[in-house]
Order: C-alpha cells, then structure tokens, then sequence
C-alpha cells in the first residue's frame, strides 16, 4: 500500500483574547486564527507496529519521539476505533517548537487525518473530535486547518472567509513554554477578565469579499492578551514585534500564540519579502518567513 501524506500548516493567532480562567484550571479563549503557508510534512506507511521517525532542521528541538503528539493522537483513536489501521509515521520538522504556531497540535492534526483516510472515518466522525481535544487545545482548529474564530478552550470553531494576507513570521529560536504564560497572567480559578456584555456583545468580523484592509482594520481594536506575560517572561519578544514594525509597509504586527513568534501582515507579498529579507539580513539568528495567511 502506498505511503499518505498529509501537511500541518502553521497556525497564527490572529487576535487572542483571554475570557477568563475556569473553576476547572483551563482558560476559556476567543481567537481569530489563520494558517500560513509554511508546514511540517508527515507521511504516514502503513504497517502492523506504530511508531515515528523525526527528520527535518528542526527534529532534534522536538525532545522525545516518545512524548511527541503524532503518537498520542494515534493511542487515544486506537483506544476508540476498534482495530484501526496505522503503521510508521514520519515527520518532516520544518516549523519551530514552543512558539505559539502550534507545530505540534497541527502534525497531531495531519496524523489524526492520515488515519481517517487510511481507515476510511468520514471527517465529521466524532471520535475524530474528541481525540483531537483531548491531544491539546490547538489540535481540534488545527484538524480543520482554515480560519476560524476559536472559542472555549478550543472546541469552538466558527469558519471564517479570510482574504489571502501577505504576511511575514519571525521566531527569534527562543521556546516559550504555553503554561508560563499563563501561569504569568497569573488569573486565579474562576476569575473572569472580561464582563458578561463583552462575551454577549462579541466581535463582528468581516463578511466574505472583505479586503485585507477591511480585516486589519478589525483585527487591530483586538489584541493578544497572552504578549505581556509573554514579554515579561522572553523580553526578545519586543525585540521582534519592533522589528517588524520598523519595515516599510508593516500593516499590523502581534505575538502569535503564546509566543515567541510574531507575524506582521502587509499589504502585497512584495513588501513582505523585503521585509523579510531586511530582518533576516538584522537578525541572522533568527528563523523567518515571508508568505501567505489564509
């Protein structure tokens, strides 16, 4: 049988709003989220035993094959489907690790993919769903990979009709860890950030047909609420969003994520490129990319 080959597409928060921590720990989320065109390529061979090979520029920053969320999705669906097909998954690591672009959740995502299609599980199945939650809080917007305004903790998903956005993302190589930023807002079980009438009103995002001008204008009365911390915790942060700001045509620049990426949308990919080529040429360390949000 013929080896599969699906894609995890880099996710960017948009805007990422905190509603407020839950009684239960986990912290209720409002975010715009868009995929780039970078992503990391997992091929999945059919086989009798599961496992995960790493390759890539960027496979040795992902720590333990073990712990790595391509064979926790796979184990919660074996645990689900009765005699599901896998076999050997290996994955091409192109996207940077900890950094807010949900690298992991989106080959959790491709994996979880690749086994629907090799056991034939209809997209809409549910046990699809409820392993992609149970992976991480990314996973379940990452299986869909299109722009969504994600609420809760990650199992509202309302699809979104996003013009394509020339952008640039820059990583300065510096994992932030998702639970210090969170730990940094420092929101105690139960609280609330925002009033009752904030969550009721809501946000209304551009229709279909919007220009990217149309949607920067909206994305730009949002924010990111996890950047502070995020700063307060890795102050390169600043560095980077100050850096995008200072290249010609930068139309909105934010974190995404927790951190420490940051993205930068323009107004042709032609700026972007030079954009990107001025902070590259800066900043030689830093792992940048000059594309499309979609």
């Amino acid at each position: 049988m013929p080896a599969f080959i699906e894609e995890g597409r880099a996710k960017v928060n948009l805007t990422l709003r905190v509603v407020g921590r839950r009684v239960d720990g986990y912290h209720d989320l409002e975010s715009v989220v868009a995929f780039a065109d970078c992503a990391d390529r997992l091929t999945l061979e059919p086989g009798s035993e599961l496992a995960l090979t790493m390759s890539g520029p960027l496979a040795e920053a992902c720590g333990e094959t073990s712990d790595n969320l391509v064979l926790k999705a796979a184990r919660l669906l074996g645990e689900r489907v009765s005699g599901l097909k896998a076999g050997h998954f290996t994955l091409e690591k192109v996207l940077p690790v900890a950094a807010g672009v949900g690298g992991g959740s989106a080959d959790a995502a491709a994996a979880l993919r690749l086994l629907a299609q090799l056991n034939d599980l209809p997209a809409e199945d549910k046990r699809l769903l409820e392993v992609a939650l149970l992976t991480g809080a990314d996973v379940p917007v990452c299986l869909a990979s299109r722009a969504c305004d994600m609420t809760g903790v990650g199992e509202g998903l309302l699809p979104l009709s996003l013009p394509v956005m020339p952008c640039v993302m820059v990583n300065p190589r510096v994992p932030v860890a998702t639970r210090d930023v969170f730990n940094a807002l420092g929101l105690r079980n139960g609280e609330l950030l925002v009033g009752a009438t904030d969550v009721l009103r809501g946000t209304a995002w551009p229709e279909a047909g919007a220009s990217v001008e149309d949607w920067v204008e909206a994305l730009a009365a949002g924010a990111n609420d996890l950047e502070a911390p995020a700063t307060r915790i890795q102050p390169v942060i600043g560095e980077v969003i100050a850096a995008l700001n200072a290249t010609n045509g930068a139309w909105l620049a934010r974190m995404s994520g927790s951190g420490a990426t940051c993205f930068a949308i323009y107004e042709n990919t032609a700026e972007a490129q030079r954009a990107a080529q001025k902070i590259q040429l800066d900043h030689p360390g830093w792992w940048v990319h000059a594309g499309v949000l979609s």
